[in-house]
């Protein structure tokens, strides 16, 4: 699932080149959820042990508008349905400006970063195995860095 920092470039800079030219803006990317509310709603969704991780992943595009035919591709397009449903094309080239000058590399292109979350939940069942006992256990941590020394004596006897 993307994270709440994905295509913050995009973002900023359509917002930036809207309120310019037409004295305010609207989110034209879906909104994108923060690592906080995915672990509560794993939680709510009754999973206890919780595992939530990030990957941020920075890819170059030629420019802003094979970004955006990209996004649509994906499907990424807003879905929200109090968006306003038109962007003016002085506004997209604004906004293409923009995104070059504040974000560009030095060779033309201009990078899109997408957050990634993976996350993994687990709901415990009968069927599982148990953990022991408290104080059932036969070896103490002390001896496990000592190992080593064990194997190598066992494997000598045999």
């Amino acid at each position: 699932m993307f994270g709440g920092d994905t295509l913050y470039e995009l973002r900023c800079s359509l917002q930036l080149a809207e309120t310019e030219r037409e004295g305010g803006f609207s989110p034209h990317v879906s909104p994108f959820t923060a690592v906080s509310d995915l672990g509560h709603l794993l939680g709510r969704a009754g999973f206890n042990t919780l595992t939530v991780d990030t990957d941020e992943i920075q890819v170059n595009y030629p420019g802003m508008f094979e970004l955006m035919e990209d996004l649509q591709g994906m499907g990424e397009s807003n879905c929200a349905w109090n968006r306003k449903a038109l962007l003016h094309r002085d506004t997209m080239l604004a906004a293409a400006a923009v995104y070059g000058e504040m974000y560009g590399n030095e060779d033309g292109s201009v990078p899109a970063t997408y957050q990634i979350y993976y996350m993994i939940g687990w709901k415990y069942h009968d069927s599982q195995a148990q953990p022991a006992e408290r104080g059932s256990a036969t070896v103490s941590f002390g001896e496990l860095g000592k190992i080593n020394n064990l194997m190598s004596q066992e494997k000598k006897s045999q």
